[in-house]
């Protein structure tokens, strides 16, 4: 079992999230990660979906979303080069002055930004890959006792070189 990427062009029309993601749980098949949003044409969608699953799963997977009549187009990132992104915020609460400067220390190490301050509370948006996200949380739960994480799922779009995620 291993990640696997998706990016589907769908319709852009009530129902087909529901559609696509009911043949997901139809199936018992766990989607780890799955965002949507218009491309540059408004009627059509594009999700980006990510499934833990074998090889042969996961073929069934794209076979079944291919027969969709909502389904525009079914791309198979997971061994292709690509830039792709996961936004997260973490508030970090109850933080004491000291507290505050080593998380500006630590979003300028990670190049996020401090979206917004309270007397005891700092929140970060991070846009970074779900590698590196993972790696801030965990810092995050190392040093402070009270945070809070909310993560969207990853986007991505096929390199036009050779660079990878």
């Amino acid at each position: 079992m291993k990640n696997r990427w998706i990016a589907l062009y769908v319709e852009n029309d009530v129902g087909v999230l529901a559609k696509v993601s009911g043949l997901f749980s139809g199936k018992s098949y766990n989607l780890q990660s799955l965002t949507v949003g218009t491309t540059e044409d408004e009627t059509v969608s594009r999700m980006t979906i990510c499934v833990a699953s074998d090889d042969i799963t996961f073929e069934q997977i794209k076979k079944q979303l291919n027969r969709m009549v909502e389904v525009i187009k079914v791309i198979d990132l997971t061994n292709v080069p690509l830039h792709m992104k996961e936004i997260l915020f973490a508030k970090i609460l109850q933080c004491t002055t000291a507290d505050k400067e080593e998380v500006f220390q630590i979003a300028q190490v990670f190049d996020v930004q401090v979206a917004d301050i309270g007397n005891n509370s700092v929140l970060l948006e991070c846009k970074l890959t779900e590698r590196r996200n993972n790696e801030l949380i965990a810092l995050l739960r190392s040093k402070f006792k009270h945070i809070e994480v909310v993560r969207g799922g990853a986007v991505a779009i096929e390199s036009i070189s050779t660079s990878c995620r």
